[in-house]
């Protein structure tokens, strides 16, 4: 871990309060207090949540953090996106993961479009196998600064097949968030808070959109840290809220957490918006968002985990989301 940085105190400490007002053995919390006091240590790191069976057992912020103040969770919201999808096909809205996107955006594709345009579908874009070259890294400048990002997205060049290698690119997800907005003819935002509403303390605060008005698929998008943990706990139980009623169809967060190809980065596992690795001896399924924006969800062990991060270094290149899976993996021994 990185040196212990003087501000780095924690701000709340709400575990041993929540187990014991939620009927969750006190010990459970106490587990986790040596660990939560150590990642104090982490400089960038701003707020960590942990939930055990639906009971919140940990909820701290360090250095200037809260858990009840919205943070941009950055890319972490392609798994939110991913699961808008996936309550659009069936509603009826999209016709599935297999659906060519080409028509849903024949408004903005280029004049001379490549053939390979006509490939691509839902699933290409969500599982990032669209085989157009990349949006991020070194690309994401310049596309931002286009004037239309769905035209620029699709203007790309092919460097691989659909379907073929993972290609990160958050210019795939913001065509989602399009494909979403003209086949409902409602906007993302507006999709989100209507459909996941429903999920207790879920709240999307504020979204950026492009100059079309298209909200950013993928990426800008600011919730409270306690809102993520609310999210993530829906998917745990297979898309039911803390009332029982379904949300998000189960199948489809099956479908989400299936491996359908890796990560050239990190090797781990990338589904429809989320990555699998194994932690504490087990299969978690999480997003990841630039800085450590990271939530965790356990099915074999009922454990949600958010962490939040400052988001003007990456967790990379710095070694900082390794630290945060190494955190998360601690966090799960401890509550074996």
């Amino acid at each position: 871990m990185h040196r212990r940085s003087l501000l780095a105190a924690p701000l709340l400490l709400l575990a041993p309060r929540l187990a014991r007002a939620q009927g969750e053995p006190p010990d459970a919390a106490a587990r986790l207090t040596p660990l939560l006091d150590r990642a104090g240590e982490l400089k960038p790191l701003r707020t960590v949540l942990v939930s055990k069976g639906g009971e919140t057992l940990a909820a701290r912020g360090y250095s200037g953090g809260r858990v009840d103040r919205p943070a941009n969770i950055k890319s972490a919201s392609k798994s939110v996106l991913a699961m808008l999808v996936g309550i659009a096909i069936d509603k009826g809205v999209l016709e599935g993961a297999d659906q060519k996107v080409a028509p849903l955006l024949r408004a903005d594709l280029p004049a001379d479009p490549d053939p390979r345009l006509n490939e691509i579908t839902i699933g290409n874009l969500l599982s990032m196998q669209a085989g157009l070259e990349r949006t991020s890294g070194p690309y994401y400048g310049q596309w931002i600064a286009s004037g239309n990002w769905v035209r620029a997205a699709l203007a790309r060049p092919f460097v691989d097949a659909p379907g073929g290698a993972m290609l990160y690119s958050t210019g795939s997800t913001h065509l989602l968030s399009a494909i979403l907005t003209r086949a409902s003819g409602r906007s993302t935002l507006a999709l989100a808070r209507d459909w996941l509403g429903p999920i207790e303390g879920f709240q999307i605060a504020s979204w950026e959109r492009d100059k079309q008005g298209i909200y950013f698929g993928g990426n800008q998008m600011a919730m409270r840290p306690t809102s993520l943990l609310a999210f993530a706990e829906c998917c745990r139980k297979d898309g039911r809220n803390r009332a029982g009623d379904p949300v998000i169809p189960e199948a489809w967060i099956g479908a989400c957490w299936l491996p359908r190809t890796a990560s050239r980065f990190t090797g781990d596992a990338y589904g429809y918006g989320w990555f699998t690795r194994e932690m504490a001896g087990m299969p978690v399924h999480y997003g990841w968002g630039y800085g450590g924006q990271m939530l965790y969800v356990a099915p074999a062990r009922g454990v949600s985990i958010v962490m939040t991060s400052a988001t003007d270094v990456p967790s990379g290149r710095t070694g900082h989301r390794d630290d945060l899976h190494a955190l998360a993996g601690e966090l799960l021994a401890a509550l074996g």
